[in-house]
C-alpha cells in the first residue's frame, strides 16, 4: 500500500509528551497545533475554543444564504429552515451561544 507522506501529521497530546521527530520515507512529518477531522477541529490541548467560533461562523453563513434566497419569510418556512440547515451545525456550541428563534410555546399555535 502506498502513502502519502505530505498528508501525514503529527499532533503532540499532553503536557509531558517529549515531541519526537516522527519521520515516513525519510520526510519528517509536520507537526500541528489543531487539526480539522470529519468536520471537527481537534486541538493539541483538546479544548473547544477554535470548534464553537468555526460552527457559529457556518451557522451565520447558512443564515444569510437563507435570507438572501428564501423570500416566503413566514414563522413556519424559517422555523423548518433553521431546525434542518443551521442548528445541526451548532451541536457542540452551548446553550447560551445559541440563538433560539421560536419557544416551545409559539410552536404549539
Amino acid at each position: 500500500m502506498l502513502f502519502n507522506v505530505e498528508k501525514y501529521k503529527v499532533m503532540y497530546l499532553g503536557y509531558n509528551n517529549p515531541k519526537v521527530n516522527y519521520a515516513m520515507e525519510a520526510t519528517q512529518l509536520q507537526e500541528v497545533n489543531d487539526e480539522r477531522d470529519l468536520g471537527i477541529i481537534v486541538s493539541d490541548d483538546l479544548k473547544w475554543d477554535k470548534q464553537c467560533p468555526a460552527a457559529i461562523k457556518q451557522a451565520n453563513k447558512i443564515l444569510g444564504m437563507i435570507k438572501r434566497n428564501f423570500v416566503d419569510r413566514s414563522k413556519e418556512t424559517i422555523w423548518a429552515l433553521y431546525h434542518s440547515l443551521v442548528r445541526p451545525y451548532l451541536h457542540c456550541v452551548s446553550k447560551k451561544n445559541i440563538p433560539d428563534v421560536f419557544s416551545y410555546n409559539s410552536r404549539k399555535h
